[in-house]
């Protein structure tokens, strides 16, 4: 028994540097790709930053006619525009260019060859793609959380940072979720585009702390499309204003989305015909 045990951790470390190493090299390749046009890269950089300052800008104006918004101050609301800033920049780096990819890969036949691959089909449509310039969102936004802690003078405990952390893998395992959700529609569907479209239009709420919505709005925002998982619980956590039941609501929610998408995944492999049946 210990002998079989033994050989399955052994494989289960093999996978798993082989799969990290294919993720280097995929994104290796994207970063070389995107460099060849570097003024390119710097312009779509710029217009990141951009747009978040624009963001904390509208905040600005708000709280220069009130003290707090859902019970949250003008610097706490700063952390949560981070986190939609970091969130804003996984999904454009890791997951778009992914499912559109895979949706054309489909739509002309080019998934067979994904197919065919010595690798898992899952893996190699969720993360074969890296948009490098969209990286620029991500390292904003922390550093716009940064400095919303510094001028509250908060230093987070390390329970704090536990909680943060756990609500952070929580976070990308639902946004990774929905995105693998969406381009498994691809399957049935000859345009999904307008899917990723309609996400962004709920994600846009995640903008500001769940608490500023409605009781329905609320509910519907945290249990059955949970965006407040993705930016006001993490922002919460870092702030000490977090309810230890929301860890576990994540928690749960967040092993059933990847289970369920999973499944999902499963069964639209099954049927897809491919362009040569």
């Amino acid at each position: 028994m210990r002998v079989c045990l033994g050989r399955r951790i052994a494989a289960a470390r093999r996978t798993l540097a082989l799969y990290s190493r294919l993720i280097f090299l995929w994104w290796k390749f994207s970063i070389l790709k995107e460099l060849e046009y570097r003024v390119n890269f710097l312009t779509n950089a710029f217009m990141s930053v951009f747009w978040l300052v624009w963001g904390v800008l509208g905040a600005t104006i708000f709280f220069a006619h009130r003290d707090e918004i859902g019970g949250w101050s003008f610097y706490q609301v700063l952390v949560v525009l981070g986190m939609f800033s970091i969130f804003t920049g996984v999904m454009e780096a890791f997951f778009r260019p992914n499912i559109m990819a895979m949706i054309e890969q489909v739509r002309d036949g080019k998934f067979d060859f994904v197919l065919v691959k010595p690798v898992n089909a899952q893996f190699y449509a969720s993360f074969h793609s890296l948009t490098m310039w969209r990286l620029v969102d991500i390292f904003a936004g922390g550093a716009l959380i940064v400095y919303a802690l510094i001028q509250m003078q908060v230093t987070p405990t390390p329970f704090d940072l536990l909680a943060f952390f756990v609500l952070l893998v929580i976070a990308l395992t639902l946004v990774y979720c929905f995105w693998l959700a969406m381009m498994t529609m691809a399957f049935w569907f000859v345009k999904v585009d307008n899917l990723a479209e309609l996400f962004y239009s709920f994600y846009e709420t995640a903008r500001f702390p769940i608490t500023v919505y409605g009781t329905w709005l609320r509910a519907l925002l945290t249990f059955v499309i949970p965006i407040a998982f993705i930016t006001t619980f993490p922002s919460a956590a870092l702030i000490g204003q977090l309810e230890p039941v929301d860890i576990v609501i994540g928690l749960g929610l967040a092993a059933l989305l990847l289970f369920g998408s999973n499944r999902l995944w499963n069964f639209a492999i099954r049927s897809y015909a491919s362009a040569s049946s």
